[in-house]
Order: C-alpha cells, then sequence, then structure tokens
C-alpha cells in the first residue's frame, strides 16, 4: 500500500516515516539479459548461468546497478502523489551493496523517508531505498534517493 502525498505539508510531515515494503519481485535471467543489453554488461557473472554455476556465487547474479535500478520500479509503489506539478531524480547518496542477488531470488523495496527539505517553492526528500532478497539478513542495495517536488498551489 503506498503513500499518498496531496500537498506539501503531508510530505513535510512524513520526515522519519516508514514506507512500509512493496510485493515481492522475482529476479529472472530474462531480466538480467534485458539489463545487460540496455548497458552492454555481459560479464559472466551475470549471463552465462554454465559458468555461473561453477562461479563464486554459484548462480548469475544481477548487475548491482540492475539492483540499484529497481528503486525506481519500487518508489512509485510505496509513494504516490496527486497535485503534483513537477517531479524529478536529483541523484543518490549512499549507494552500498551488501549482498549479491542471485538468478531466481524475489526482492522486494523498503521506504522509509529519511529528510524532506523546503528549496523555495519545491521539497527535497531523501527517501532510503532497501533492496531487500527474500531469505536474506542482508539486502541487494541500499540507496538514499534525493528527489525534487514541486506541488500545484492549493485552491483557496
Amino acid at each position: 500500500m503506498s503513500k499518498l502525498f496531496t500537498n506539501a505539508q503531508q510530505l513535510l510531515a512524513a520526515q522519519g516515516q516508514d514506507l512500509g515494503r512493496t510485493d515481492w519481485l522475482l529476479l529472472t535471467q530474462a531480466r538480467i539479459n534485458l539489463f545487460a543489453e540496455a548497458t552492454g554488461d555481459h560479464q559472466w557473472i551475470h549471463v552465462d548461468p554454465e559458468r555461473a554455476a561453477t562461479g563464486p556465487f554459484g548462480a548469475c547474479i544481477a548487475h548491482g546497478y540492475l539492483t540499484l535500478a529497481l528503486a525506481n520500479l519500487f518508489m512509485p509503489q510505496l509513494m504516490q502523489f496527486a497535485n503534483l506539478a513537477m517531479g524529478v531524480n536529483y541523484g543518490s547518496d549512499r549507494l552500498r551493496f551488501p549482498a549479491p542477488v542471485r538468478v531466481g531470488s524475489r526482492v522486494r523495496g523498503h521506504g522509509e523517508i529519511l529528510r524532506v527539505e523546503t528549496l523555495g517553492q519545491t521539497l527535497q526528500a531523501v527517501v532510503r531505498i532497501s533492496v531487500e532478497i527474500e531469505g536474506s539478513d542482508r539486502p541487494g542495495c541500499v540507496v538514499d534517493t534525493i528527489s525534487r517536488y514541486t506541488f500545484n498551489p492549493l485552491e483557496q
């Protein structure tokens, strides 16, 4: 269940809020292969199941940046906006890949609003997204995303 924000005051008041978790997503070899095609990263640990089976992870693993990109998939499942003039990704801080994500794993996003600050008519929100791996104590990725949101003025 995503959290709906309809104005700046609601987002400002949500600082420190846990956004919960998304549904599970099965990470398939097909998704990994598509990412390899899109980025040109065809390293065998990602795309060669036979060789990867005898490698250090025992199977193909997702690219770290694929795991990071899932934050963009999970964010709208955690946060929704109405009455928004514009929202943009501004960047990220503190990116880590604590555990490999093996093909066939199920992952989900966990979100926390760390900070919200006012920048003129815009709000900047830092939201930590952890890509959790089912059955693992360590996430596949933890990133503090930075987004900027400008709400339409409220009608009087």
